[in-house]
C-alpha cells in the first residue's frame, strides 16, 4: 500500500472506470465496508473530506452519511500495489451499515488497543504543528530532557492516587502517563511497537 498522491495512479481501466474502495476505521482498524469510487467521487471525496462513493444502482454519486447524518470523515487514501483498489481510512460518525450496525459485517468496532496506533500517528503530526496551538507541540519544542521530566512527574502522580481509592483519578493519571511516555517515544525515534518487540522477545 502507498498513499495517494494523484488519481492519476489509479488504474480506472479494469472495471468500466470504477475501483473498489475498502473503508477502514483509522482508530481501531476495523474495516467498515466496501463500495465503488470512480475519479469524481475521490476529488469529491478530497475535498470535502467525507467519502463518497459511486452508486452502481443510483447511477449517481452519494456521499455516505447524506440521509442518515453517519458520515465517512476522510483520514487517508492508499492505493494497492496493481493500483487498482483503494483503502480509505476513515473517522466514522456513528454506526457505518445502514442496517445501524458498526460494519456491514454485523461486527463491534471496538478495537481499542489499535487507538494507540492512532495516537502515534496523531503525536507524530502534531510534533510539528503550531506551540501554540498544540500541547505537544509545545512539549517537543522544550526537549528531551523536559519531556524525560515530565514523563516522571506523571509517573510519580500515579503511584500516589494507585495508594488511594480514587479509580477515575488513578485511570486518567494513568491515561497522562501513557500519552507523556509515547511522545517520549516519539522524541527519541521509536513507537510502542519497538517496546513491543523487546518484550516479544523476553517472552520467547
Amino acid at each position: 500500500m502507498r498513499k495517494l498522491e494523484d488519481i492519476k495512479q489509479i488504474d480506472f481501466c479494469k472495471n468500466k472506470g470504477l475501483v473498489p474502495a475498502v473503508i477502514q476505521d483509522a482508530q481501531t482498524g476495523k474495516v467498515l465496508m466496501m463500495g465503488y469510487m470512480n475519479e469524481e467521487s475521490i476529488r469529491v471525496t478530497q475535498e470535502a473530506g467525507k467519502v463518497t462513493f459511486y452508486s452502481r444502482s443510483k447511477e449517481r454519486l452519494w456521499t455516505k452519511g447524506e440521509s442518515s447524518a453517519n458520515y465517512l470523515n476522510l483520514v487517508d487514501i492508499l492505493v494497492d500495489c496493481d493500483e487498482d483498489t483503494l483503502l480509505i481510512k476513515v473517522n466514522p460518525d456513528g454506526p457505518t451499515c445502514h442496517t445501524g450496525t458498526d460494519t456491514c459485517w454485523g461486527e463491534n468496532n471496538t478495537d481499542q488497543l489499535q487507538f494507540l496506533d492512532y495516537l502515534t500517528s496523531v503525536i507524530q503530526t502534531r510534533k510539528n504543528e503550531d506551540p501554540e496551538k498544540s500541547y505537544a507541540a509545545k512539549m517537543f519544542q522544550k526537549g528531551i530532557n523536559k519531556l524525560a521530566q515530565k514523563v516522571g512527574e506523571e509517573a510519580v502522580e500515579l503511584v500516589i492516587e494507585a495508594k488511594d481509592n480514587n479509580d477515575d483519578l488513578f485511570k486518567n493519571e494513568a491515561a497522562d502517563l501513557l500519552f507523556h511516555y509515547m511522545m517520549l517515544l516519539e522524541a527519541k525515534g521509536f513507537e510502542l511497537k519497538d517496546v513491543i518487540s523487546v518484550l516479544q522477545e523476553r517472552h520467547n
